[in-house]
């Protein structure tokens, strides 16, 4: 009995340091396996375990493997087909859009993909934007069992349950139901939230050059059909024609094939203009998926009070110079004709003799910085990502081969091929999911072994008696949202579903109806900024205030609360 009482006193622990602490929920769930197992509640062999879960390795491997997928041209696909149309029209091709990538690979990294993207967007303030992309992940991510971390973490209590695995698309059919209604509503909703623009200009600093192609869609028409005004964070500060400097850029100008534009803007600015049909990027034929590099140039640099073309930069360095920022001075002239001066901030496309010689650049450049941005992949790189990340998901689901090791296969081609960098996995690699994940396991390990989550689940049934078992569905999967809602959506998950498991053994039901309301319930976060790491993500970005949320949550959660409760049932018959 004392197991339980133990047991019992670690979760509310965890609750309320979870409520009322700004520790990292990662932090408190290692703090809350580490007593346990202190107290020897836990074996250090089930903890490796639990830690090297299947489904947890498979989600860690998708996330990784976004890495190699948002620099594929699906990306600038997704990001030119949101710079037409009015909002509605807008926020629905972005949601379909998120919605379906989120259903095959991590919603989180999908919205992490599109940020820029929506940034980038010409038409609309990325705050009308921002919070429709992160609520049709969720939504889009409840359509497959790979779509959301939440759904793999609860599939690993389940076969740790002793349950069969969940099927792919098991949750698919609901899944479906309320993406719809939620894009609906979403849709009018959307016109509500506010247009908070990014007054922020320290970053306009970098400068940058691209070619007017021949035969591009720009050539004979002016600035402003172009929309090269109307760049976002992206400024157009001259033009060269046949050596010929003309600044400043009038709007009724004219564009001809093999004027240099020049502008000014910041790091992600280089995406920006990769995205723009018709043009070629300074040094764009060396732009292959690499990940940028900032370095500054030192004082005893060689190639001081040289240019990029008398030094020969790219010969020297195996790297191409793709940007410039001199503190808050605007340059002039084309990139390979400026005079680099010491404390100069160059952004680099990096070769492998650049990256094996780093150390020995040191005299060269003061900082070495890797930056999260990344270079598109050409269009034969693409179709190779995009192809075999597919190829992996159908041999997944034919049952040829294990999605972990199509997974693993893919990451390690994408790696010997150069489309990913070991730099670049590092940075992505999610440990505090990994944290949550695995400890949460050992937690709701301890719960079914002591017997205190069929405790618990005696104590609800006593609560709910004459509601019946429906009533017991609609309280766990309330239980599970206000959880999603206050401490994450995966810490949700680890603690509502071995209540919900108690439950439906309890009652002699099948498990799977409880099992579904723990999943649709923990991807129910849309009234917090704070519940699910799709909508932090966007909260910043978009300078939100939590009342943005309110106003378009509420409708939607309380639309996708009735739809998920309605249709359980149907689909998972107690």
């Amino acid at each position: 009995m004392w197991q339980q009482g133990f047991v019992l006193a670690l979760l509310l622990g965890t609750v309320t340091c979870l409520l009322t602490t700004r520790i990292k929920p990662s932090f408190i769930f290692a703090g809350a396996a580490f007593i346990a197992f202190m107290a020897g509640m836990i074996e250090v062999g089930d903890v490796a375990t639990n830690f090297t879960n299947s489904s947890l390795v498979t989600l860690v491997l998708l996330i990784v493997a976004s890495a190699a997928l948002e620099k594929t041209m699906l990306i600038s696909w997704v990001s030119r087909s949101l710079s037409t149309g009015c909002l509605g029209t807008v926020v629905a091709k972005l949601g379909l859009s998120t919605a379906f990538l989120s259903s095959f690979t991590n919603n989180t990294a999908v919205v992490i993909s599109l940020i820029s993207a929506i940034k980038r967007n010409q038409q609309h303030a990325p705050s009308k934007l921002l919070i429709p992309l992160s609520y049709t992940a969720i939504l889009g991510g409840t359509l497959t069992l790979i779509g959301t971390s939440t759904n793999l973490i609860i599939n690993s209590f389940v076969e740790d349950a002793g349950l069969p695995s969940l099927g792919f698309f098991s949750p698919t059919m609901i899944g479906l139901s309320v993406l719809v209604a939620g894009l609906l509503i979403l849709i009018p909703l959307s016109y509500l939230l506010p247009s908070y623009e990014d007054q922020n200009q320290e970053e306009l600093s970098y400068f940058l050059e691209a070619k007017v192609e021949p035969g591009s869609p720009l050539v004979g028409r002016s600035i402003n059909e172009n929309n090269l005004r109307a760049l976002r964070k992206l400024f157009l500060a001259e033009v060269v024609r046949d050596g010929k400097t003309i600044a400043p850029v009038e709007p009724d100008f004219v564009l001809q094939a093999r004027d240099s534009l020049l502008f000014c803007g910041d790091v992600e600015s280089v995406a920006t203009l990769q995205d723009i049909q018709g043009l070629t990027l300074f040094g764009q034929h060396h732009l292959n998926g690499q990940s940028f590099v900032e370095v500054v140039v030192s004082s005893s640099a060689s190639f001081c009070n040289k240019t990029l073309k008398s030094s020969h930069f790219r010969d020297r360095f195996d790297a191409v110079v793709v940007a410039i920022r001199r503190g808050h001075e605007r340059l002039q002239g084309g990139l390979g004709n400026i005079t680099l001066n010491a404390g100069d901030t160059l952004v680099l496309v990096p070769g492998k003799r650049f990256e094996q010689e780093r150390r020995a650049h040191r005299k060269e450049f003061v900082v070495i910085n890797d930056l999260d941005s990344s270079a598109r992949l050409d269009s034969h790189k693409s179709a190779m990502v995009l192809g075999g990340f597919c190829a992996v998901i159908a041999f997944a689901l034919l049952g040829w081969v294990p999605l972990i090791k199509g997974l693993s296969v893919f990451l390690l081609v994408a790696l010997f091929s150069g489309i990913v960098q070991l730099s670049e996995l590092r940075r992505r690699f999610p440990i505090d999911i990994v944290v949550i994940v695995g400890s949460a396991l050992s937690i709701a390990q301890l719960m079914l072994s002591s017997g205190l989550s069929e405790s618990l689940g005696q104590m609800f049934m006593e609560s709910f008696n004459g509601w019946g078992v429906f009533g017991a569905l609609v309280a766990t999967y309330l239980l599970t949202l206000v959880l999603t809602e206050l401490v994450t959506n995966n810490a949700a998950a680890a603690l509502a579903f071995p209540l919900g498991y108690s439950m439906a053994i309890s009652y002699g039901v099948d498990p799977m109806p409880f099992i579904m309301a723990v999943l649709f319930g923990a991807s129910a976060s849309f009234i917090s900024p704070y519940g699910y790491q799709t909508n932090l993500l966007v909260y910043s970005v978009g300078n939100y205030k939590i009342t943005d949320y309110i106003r378009v949550g509420i409708p939607i959660s309380i639309v996708y609360s009735v739809l998920v409760l309605a249709l359980i049932p149907q689909f998972f018959p107690f």
